[in-house]
This record gives C-alpha cells, sequence and structure tokens, in this order.
C-alpha cells in the first residue's frame, strides 16, 4: 500500500474569488471530497472543495461543502472522490499519423513539424484519457540526431485549434543509440559534429534575427530549417533530448546547455544517468524519466550487484529534488503513464510530498513552460482535471472522469469504464 500523502491529513484553505464573483453567468461549479492543487507554492490540499469554471478557466478553489452563492442544483457533485491535475506526458508519438514522424533522409531535420499530422482525439487517445492523460508532447521519431518539432496538444478536443497548447512544442533532439544506426551507421564522433555544426548555424541565426529586431543590423534570410532556434533562443520552446545513459546525458547537458544555453530537458534518463544530475542542476536540465523506470540486475554495460534500480530514485537521490515521467507511446501505451510514477514510487522514490504526482502534473508542465496553463489545480489555470476514488498513482485507483478546458470529455458512468 502507498503512502503517498501524508500531508492530506491537513484541510487547508484555497485562494479563491470574493463573494461577488463567486459564480459568474454561464459557469459550472464541481463538489468533490479532496482536491490536491501540486502548486508549486502556498496551499496542496483542499478538503471539501468547491471549484467554479469559467470559461474553461479555474475561476475560484472553496475550502467547504457549504458555500453561499453557489447554485447548487447546477452543481456536479463527486462525493468522496478525489480531484487532481490533468498528467502531462512530454514523450509520446501517438498524437496522430504513426508514419510522416521519423524522416531519415538526412542526419538533422530541424525544419520537420508534426503539425500537418496531428490527429485530434484520435482513436489512440481514447484510452489514455480515461486514464486521466490531458496534454502530451507529440514528437517526431528518434532515427536521427535531430527529428524534428514537436506539438504539445491536449486530449479531448475535436479541433486542432482546440486541441493545441504550443506549437513548437519542443525540439527533438537524439543522443541514444538509434541515430547511429543512420544511413551508413554513423559513430558518436560524427553524430556530435553533425549536431553541432546544425547548432552553431542556429545560434549565428538567431542572433542575427535578435540584431535585426533591434535595429542593429539587416533583415536576415528566412531558413526554415533554422527558424526553431529563434523560439529557442527566446525561451518559447525547448529541446526535448532521447538520452539515455551517464555519457549520453552528460554530453546533452554540456553540449546543449552549458556550451550553447539552450533550454534542454532529458526525455529518456535511463540506466545510470542520474550520475550526471550534478551537472543537470548546474545547468537548469531537468529529468523527464521514461519508458523504462529501472535498471534490471547486470544490463550490458554496467553491473548493478545484482539489483534493480529505479531510476528515478537514482536522480533523487543524487540531488535532484523533482523529476517528470513519460511514457515513449507507445513503447509504453500512453493510457500507462501514471504506472510509471507508481513504478518510481515502487522503486525507491520518496514519496513523502506527493513527488510521484508532482512528476505527472507540475513537474513537466514546468519543463515545457506550459506551467502558467496546466499541471496545477490554480485559479486562473485551464480547467484540467481528473477525478478518481484514490491516490491517482495506485495502481488499483479507479477513474472516474476527466475534464479537459471545463467540460467532462470522460465520464466511466456515461462511456463506460476503459481504465
Amino acid at each position: 500500500m502507498f503512502s503517498p500523502f501524508p500531508l492530506l491529513a491537513a484541510a487547508l484553505c484555497a485562494t479563491s474569488a470574493g463573494p461577488a464573483d463567486l459564480q459568474p453567468d454561464g459557469s459550472s461549479v464541481v463538489r468533490a471530497g479532496k482536491l490536491i492543487t501540486c502548486a508549486d507554492e502556498g496551499t496542496q490540499v483542499v478538503m471539501d472543495p468547491v471549484v467554479v469554471i469559467a470559461d474553461g478557466k479555474i475561476h475560484a478553489i472553496h475550502a467547504g461543502a457549504d458555500v453561499e452563492g453557489v447554485a447548487w442544483e447546477n452543481v456536479t457533485d463527486y462525493g468522496d472522490r478525489w480531484l487532481a491535475p490533468g498528467f502531462v506526458d512530454l514523450h509520446s508519438h501517438v498524437g496522430g499519423s504513426t508514419r510522416d514522424i521519423n524522416d531519415m533522409v538526412f542526419q538533422v531535420n530541424s525544419e520537420l513539424r508534426v503539425a500537418p499530422v496531428v490527429i485530434p482525439n484520435n482513436d489512440q487517445l481514447e484510452r489514455p484519457l480515461a486514464a486521466g492523460v490531458t496534454t502530451i508532447l507529440f514528437i517526431p521519431g528518434s532515427g536521427t540526431n535531430i527529428g524534428g518539432q514537436g506539438v504539445l496538444m491536449k486530449l479531448g478536443e475535436d479541433l486542432y485549434e482546440d486541441a493545441l497548447v504550443r506549437d513548437p512544442g519542443s525540439l527533438k533532439v537524439a543522443q541514444g543509440d538509434n541515430p547511429t544506426r543512420w544511413g551508413y551507421g554513423m559513430g558518436r564522433i560524427l553524430m556530435n559534429y553533425t549536431l553541432r555544426f546544425r547548432l552553431q548555424r542556429g545560434r549565428a541565426y538567431a542572433r542575427a534575427w535578435d540584431r535585426f529586431d533591434a535595429g542593429e543590423g539587416p533583415k536576415p534570410e528566412r531558413d526554415l530549417a533554422l527558424d526553431i532556434f529563434r523560439d529557442l533562443y527566446a525561451n518559447r520552446a525547448q529541446i526535448s533530448t532521447h538520452t539515455q545513459y551517464y555519457q549520453l546525458v552528460l554530453m546533452t547537458i554540456t553540449m546543449l546547455a552549458r556550451d550553447f544555453g539552450l533550454p534542454t530537458y532529458i526525455d529518456h534518463g535511463s540506466f545510470d544517468s542520474y550520475l550526471a544530475t550534478p551537472e543537470a542542476q548546474k545547468y537548469g536540465v531537468a529529468a523527464i524519466l521514461g519508458p523504462r523506470e529501472i535498471m534490471v540486475p547486470r544490463p550490458p554495460r554496467f553491473d548493478t550487484d545484482g539489483r534493480i534500480e529505479g531510476t528515478a530514485w537514482g536522480f533523487q537521490e543524487a540531488g535532484m529534488a523533482e523529476v517528470g515521467f513519460n511514457t515513449d507511446a507507445p513503447v509504453v501505451p500512453q493510457e500507462e503513464l501514471s504506472m510509471q510514477a507508481a513504478m518510481g514510487v515502487r522503486y525507491g522514490l520518496r514519496n513523502d510530498r506527493g513527488q510521484g504526482l508532482r512528476g505527472l502534473t507540475i513537474v513537466p508542465a514546468r519543463t515545457a513552460g506550459i506551467a502558467h496553463r496546466v499541471g496545477s489545480l490554480e485559479v486562473g489555470k485551464d480547467a484540467d482535471f481528473i477525478v478518481t476514488d484514490g491516490d491517482p498513482i495506485d495502481p488499483r485507483t479507479a477513474f472516474d472522469a476527466t475534464w479537459v478546458n471545463g467540460s467532462c470529455v470522460y465520464c466511466a458512468d456515461r462511456d463506460g469504464r476503459s481504465w
């Protein structure tokens, strides 16, 4: 049995709107027994929460069953159920067509965009939605050093415009074993040279546009292969990096973050990658771990002395306060995102302050630069939340409903319990 939230014993008060604007016209109200905010600061738990939703956003959160001014006949009442933020997965390949997102003609494909092959609300997203996943980063594959640009998107929306959170969502860089298979077989030296050459061009291109925007230089000729670097250096997007064990993760940190100053995060972090934690912290590189959450006894290249080691535990023990989780769906099915956090806790991750759930919510949201919209239940953010009968990362927990942008897009009683 998990002991995930010792803080739940304390019923804390939530910041909320004043009585005058408690329930605007057209708003809806949700009641439950407990709410987990996953906020970076302040209130973490609200008992007997009353959540007011207006225009797809959280308008107010009140603690206590009796709130004057609420039209109770319009309330969705979940009884003693829990409310928690919707899950965010920063490594997914099931947001649309799976055929056109691993172009391997060139070693680097920074101009390739997955946006044209997005299929909102496709069949591969039905079970994930029923399992609490509300936002994914749909990215290219890892067949080349730079696979292209991903898209951050919501589940449960039928239109691309409604599903879109941000485009570009990230620039996908791969420094694992997969790119070494490119073409005639590409060793590490050539792989790093090729990547560094593109990064040098991208940095020069972004600086030239900065000089032009400041009225200090001529207008550069537009280059679609380098446009993404303007977003990266303006921190409008990040590099999500397929990088696995220590040597590769260290190169990711030193090349991308240290040498080029690019916003970068790890989206694999397997095996002994946690040894790079001090450098990752130094240069602000977050660890979003998956699809492997454990290192099996005596794998190739390593010796665990017969132990099964948890990768999240390794990062945490090395000093990284918070880690996130991903699935690399369909490698691990998208609907098993919560199981990734459960595996992290099962194999050593301290969960005394809800680190498992935070690794599915606010940590990936903050890492991707979208925490102003998703990742926690706070006033002003998107009304994306799940309804469960207990701890969301406990495999025994049932998911009763999922809300996205203020609408209930999955309800077990209405749609059948598919998860």
